[in-house]
This record gives C-alpha cells, structure tokens and sequence, in this order.
C-alpha cells in the first residue's frame, strides 16, 4: 500500500485535465477580498453559477468599501441566481461593511478573525487564508471530508477531525493544494454516488468506504 502523499500526487495528475473549482479561479486574481466573496457565492451552488455571479458582482464593484455602497437589492439582482441569493446578498454587504468599519478595508489574515463575520465558517476561513493569503491551511468541504475517509486515509466523523488528522498526513507544502485537487477530482472522478472506480488512477490502494455502488 503507498503512502496517502503518493496516492494524492496520483491524484493530482489525473484531474490535470478537468477545470480547477470556481474559487480557485478567482483566486488568480491575488485578492482575499474576492477569494472571500466567491467562497460565500459558491456555498450551495453549482461551480458555472458562482463564476458567472462573480463576475456580474465583481464588475460593479470589486473592493469592501465600493460593495458597502450597494443597495442589497443590487447586490440579489448582481449574484442571482445563486443559491440562496438574498441570504447571501445580504451577508457580502454585511462583510464587506465590517470590513471597511473595522478592518480598514483589508481581509484580516487570521482564522479567529475571519470567524468572526457572520455567515464564514471553518471551511470559508481556511479557503482564504489559503487561495487568498497563502498560508498554509487545510479547507475540508464535503468532497475532501468524504474522499479522505472513502479512500481511508483517515477515519473521522466530522470535517474539524479531518482538517486535524489531516495535518497530521500532509506536509504543509500540500495543504493549500488539497482542496482544489480533491473537490476537482469529486466533481468528475470520485463522485458522491456512483463514483467512476473504474477511471480512478488510485482504485487499487482505494479502501472504498460506504460505497454501495460505482462504475
């Protein structure tokens, strides 16, 4: 059996082919603020939707201070149909306000800070840090908590037990890397249900965890 590290460069080869997650995208610009706000765009809402949404809002305005200045109802028409538009439209402007109120109008780059605006979690806090401010963190969303403990890398209940036993696997060379390999390779190789075992470059070190059925 080879080492999670190599089962991940594997990985990391085969899903060169596919288009990279939304916010990672974004992330080229080299801008947290951004990261930040297509990471709020992005929760529950399809990769081609939070890139389009992204663009529409970032086009009107792409800093704290010029997004405080919107009407929320600008910001719903901006980032619709997102999921969840209103719920959102009203956090990036509660966000972006509090960053300009309390943060002159720079993202902090700490994770207790970050927690503290309503609306980021873990999983929202070490996506910026990483893509945004690149510093080394883990970012558990559900396709990095479920292939982690499918493959059996590691064995958790929660995705804050798998950010930790996973710190534990990774050199932090790796960490920043880890969530845009594993979601790219859940949305096409490793799916939820009916994962594609049969294209998978890592199928015969796979422990296959809670899958009932594949192709």
């Amino acid at each position: 059996m080879i080492s999670a590290l190599r089962q991940f460069k594997l990985i990391k080869k085969q899903i060169k082919k596919f288009q990279v997650p939304s916010v990672t995208v974004v992330s080229f610009r080299k801008d947290p603020f951004l990261v930040l706000i297509s990471c709020i765009l992005s929760l529950r809402t399809k990769d081609k939707t939070t890139i389009e949404a992204s663009r529409k809002l970032f086009q009107k305005a792409s800093t704290p201070k010029k997004i405080s200045k919107l009407p929320v109802s600008v910001i719903e028409k901006l980032i619709y149909p997102a999921g969840f538009y209103h719920t959102k439209a009203r956090i990036i402007l509660n966000i972006s306000k509090k960053i300009v109120q309390e943060y002159k109008s720079k993202v902090p780059g700490a994770i207790d800070e970050l927690l503290k605006f309503k609306g980021v979690g873990r999983k929202t806090a070490n996506l910026v840090l990483g893509l945004g401010f690149k510093i080394p963190s883990i970012c558990v969303d559900t396709h990095v908590h479920r292939i982690s403990n499918r493959l059996g890398w590691i064995k958790t209940r929660i995705p804050q037990q798998s950010e930790e036993s996973l710190k534990k696997i990774f050199p932090k060379l790796y960490w920043i890397k880890l969530n845009t390999i594993m979601v790219t390779f859940g949305q096409n190789i490793c799916l939820p249900v009916s994962p594609w075992c049969s294209r998978c470059a890592v199928l015969k070190f796979c422990k296959r965890i809670k899958v009932e059925r594949s192709r």
